[in-house]
C-alpha cells in the first residue's frame, strides 16, 4: 500500500473497521475533526450493508462463483446493492459480472461507486462473519454430536438396566457401568472426548446451575419426558428411563468424575404394592402389614445410597392406599420424586440447587405437607435437624409417617437420629417410633449355573460355614458359577432385598439410648422374635437364592458374632 493510503485514523485504532478502512487522501495522526468525521460516516454506511442479515454474495467461497481479480473490484449484497470500486467503473470484468449476475437472476441494483480501501473493509468484515459463522456451525454440530453419543450412553445403559453411571475423564475416559451392585468398565474415550461429553451432560440437563463449573462440586437432573436442550426436540432419552440424577465432582489427578443415577419406570406399570417380588419373605411382609396398620407413629428405611430404600417405600406406600381404599390423603416431599405412587399427592422440592437451599426448600414443603391436611406423609430423606424435627412434628400431631434415612442397621437409626440433634425423650418414645427397617441389596444367584459348595469344599469360607451351620449348611448352599446365556455369563440374576425390621417396645428403646446395645439386640432377637440381617439373608442363602460369598460380603463371617 502507499504511504498516503496508510491508516490515518488516531481516535478509532480499537474499531475492527478502523483496521480495514483508510481515506484516499493522506492524512496523517494530526487530520481535522472534519477528516475524522467523514471516516466515521463511512464506518457507519458500511456497517450498514451487513445490517437485517444482509449477506455478502461475491466472497471467497459463496455459490457465486467469480475469480479473485473481479471479486476485489465490486460487492453484490442479498437485498441488490452493487458497490463498485471507482476507479474501474468501466472495466470489463464488472460489466461481465452484471451480465452474469443478471442470468442468474440475482437482484441487482444499479452500481454504487466507493473507494478501493471501502471494498477491502467491506470484504474484510465479511470473511471475518464468515469464519465466525463457520465456526459456530462446527460448534454447533460437535454439541449434536456429543448429545447423540449422551443418548447413546444412557440407551446402553438402560438395555442392562445399570444403576449408575461413572465417567472419569483423567488421561484418558473410563465410562463405568454398575450393575447389580458391580461396577465394570464398559468403555474408554480419550480426554478431550471425555471433557466434551461431560459438558454435554451438563448442557442436557433440566435443573442444573446456570454454568458448568469444572471445579466445583455441582448436581443437575435431566428428566426422561423432555428433549435435550438444543436437540430442537430430536434427542430424548430411552422410555424406560424416568430421570438421570448427575453428579459432577473435581477429582485430584484427574479432569472431571461424573456419576449419573439413572432411575427406571417402575417395573410393577399397574401400580401393585408387591413386595414379594422384591425379595421380602412372608416373615417380613407380615412385620410390614402391622406397621401399615399403625395409623400414626414414625417408620424409617435405612440403609446406604443405592440400597432400594425409595423402592421399598413407595410400594409399601402402594400397599398402605390398597388397603385404605384410597380414603386417606397421603402426601409426599421427595426431592425429586423418583417413582409414581398412585393415588398419592407427591410434592417435589424444587428452586435449590446448594446444599443450604435444598435444606431450606425441603423445610418449606414439609411445612407446606403438614398445613394440607394429611392422613399420611411420606418424607424421601431425613437429612437436616430442621427437617428431622418436621418430621416427628409429623408424627407427634395425629399422623402416619414414613422416611428414608442413612444408617448401618436397623437399630443405628436411633444412633443416628440422636447424632443429627433429636431430642432423647421423642427416641424413648414407642408411641412415636413404630417401625425401624434396614435393608441390603444382595446378588442373587443364576439358578441355571449356580454350583454348589462342596464343588469349592477346600476353600476357607466353605469351612467357615461348616463351623457356623454344619453339613445341614454344606448340603443347601450355593456359589457362583461361571455363566450362562440366561444370565450374560455374569453368574447372576438381579438383585433382592434382604431387610431387618424392629417393632420396638420401650425396653428396646430405652436400652438402645443408654448405650446398651448388645443388650437390645439381645432382647430384640429373644423377647421380642425379631431377625438380624445377618439370620435374614442366611435364611435365603440356604434356599439358594443368594450365596456365601455374598452373605459375607454384607454381613461379615459367617462363624462370627454380628457387632452392632
Amino acid at each position: 500500500m502507499k504511504e498516503e493510503e496508510k491508516d490515518s485514523f488516531s481516535d478509532d485504532r480499537d474499531s475492527p473497521l478502523a483496521s480495514e478502512l483508510t481515506t484516499d487522501a493522506g492524512v496523517d495522526s494530526g487530520s481535522s475533526s472534519t477528516t475524522q468525521k467523514e471516516d466515521k460516516e463511512k464506518k457507519s454506511i458500511i456497517e450498514t450493508y451487513f445490517s437485517n442479515g444482509n449477506r455478502l454474495l461475491t466472497l471467497s467461497g459463496s455459490s457465486l462463483v467469480i475469480n479473485d481479480d473481479t471479486r476485489r473490484l465490486l460487492a453484490l449484497f442479498s437485498d441488490g446493492r452493487f458497490l463498485v470500486s471507482e476507479t474501474h467503473k468501466f472495466d470489463g470484468r464488472v460489466l461481465s459480472f452484471e451480465v452474469l449476475a443478471r442470468k442468474k437472476k440475482l437482484a441487482i441494483l444499479k452500481p454504487t461507486y466507493v473507494s478501493q480501501n471501502e471494498i477491502n473493509a467491506i470484504y474484510s468484515i465479511g470473511e471475518r462473519a464468515q469464519a465466525a459463522e463457520a465456526s459456530s456451525a462446527d460448534a454447533e454440530l460437535d454439541q449434536l454430536q456429543m448429545q447423540k453419543d449422551f443418548v447413546n450412553v444412557i440407551t446402553r445403559a438402560a438395555t442392562q438396566k445399570v444403576s449408575d453411571i461413572h465417567v472419569v475423564v483423567s488421561d484418558n475416559t473410563q465410562i463405568m457401568f454398575r450393575t447389580n451392585g458391580m461396577m465394570v468398565t464398559e468403555m474408554e474415550y480419550n480426554k478431550d472426548w471425555g471433557e466434551a461429553f461431560v459438558r454435554a451432560a451438563f448442557a442436557s440437563a433440566d435443573v442444573s446451575d446456570s454454568n458448568y463449573a469444572q471445579n466445583e462440586f455441582q448436581a443437575a437432573q435431566k428428566l426422561g419426558s423432555t428433549p435435550l436442550r438444543g436437540s430442537k426436540g430430536k434427542l430424548m432419552l430411552p422410555h424406560n428411563v424416568l430421570a438421570i440424577r448427575l453428579q459432577f465432582n473435581p477429582i485430584a489427578f484427574g479432569s472431571q468424575y461424573l456419576v449419573m443415577r439413572l432411575l427406571y419406570a417402575d417395573d410393577n406399570p399397574d401400580g401393585s404394592g408387591d413386595l414379594a417380588s422384591l425379595g421380602f419373605g412372608e416373615f417380613e411382609e407380615n412385620l410390614f402389614y402391622r406397621l401399615r396398620a399403625v395409623p400414626t407413629g414414625l417408620n424409617v428405611v435405612a440403609g446406604p445410597t443405592g440400597s432400594g430404600k425409595s423402592t421399598t417405600l413407595q410400594r409399601n406406600m402402594i400397599k398402605l392406599l390398597q388397603e385404605k381404599n384410597y380414603e386417606i390423603n397421603l402426601i409426599t416431599v421427595e426431592d425429586p420424586p423418583e417413582y409414581p405412587i398412585p393415588g398419592a399427592r407427591q410434592m417435589p422440592v424444587t428452586n435449590a440447587n446448594t446444599e443450604e437451599e435444598k435444606d431450606e426448600q425441603f423445610t418449606k414443603a414439609l411445612s407446606a405437607a403438614l398445613r394440607s391436611d394429611p392422613d399420611v406423609m411420606m418424607v424421601g430423606e431425613v437429612r437436616s435437624l430442621s427437617a428431622a424435627q418436621l418430621t416427628f412434628k409429623g408424627a407427634l400431631s395425629g399422623h402416619g409417617v414414613w422416611t428414608t434415612l442413612h444408617a448401618n442397621s436397623a437399630p443405628a437409626i436411633l444412633m443416628r437420629l440422636r447424632d443429627m440433634g433429636v431430642e432423647t425423650f421423642k427416641l424413648l418414645d414407642p408411641e412415636l417410633i413404630k417401625g425401624l427397617i434396614s435393608q441390603r441389596l444382595f446378588r442373587k444367584l443364576c439358578p441355571h449355573c449356580r454350583i454348589s459348595v462342596k464343588e469349592r469344599y477346600n476353600d476357607l469360607s466353605v469351612q467357615r460355614l461348616k463351623t457356623a451351620l454344619g453339613d445341614f449348611g454344606i448340603e443347601n448352599s450355593y456359589v457362583r458359577g461361571r455363566g450362562c446365556k440366561y444370565c450374560n455369563n455374569t453368574g447372576v440374576k438381579g438383585r433382592m432385598c434382604v431387610p431387618e425390621i424392629i417393632l420396638p417396645d420401650a425396653m428396646f428403646l430405652e436400652l438402645m439410648i443408654k448405650g446398651e446395645t448388645r443388650k437390645a439386640i439381645d432382647y430384640w432377637t429373644g423377647d421380642l422374635n425379631g431377625r438380624t440381617l445377618k439370620e435374614a439373608a442366611i435364611e435365603r442363602m440356604l434356599k439358594g437364592f443368594i450365596d456365601l460369598d455374598e452373605v459375607e460380603r454384607w454381613c461379615g463371617l459367617l462363624d462370627q458374632r454380628p457387632v452392632y
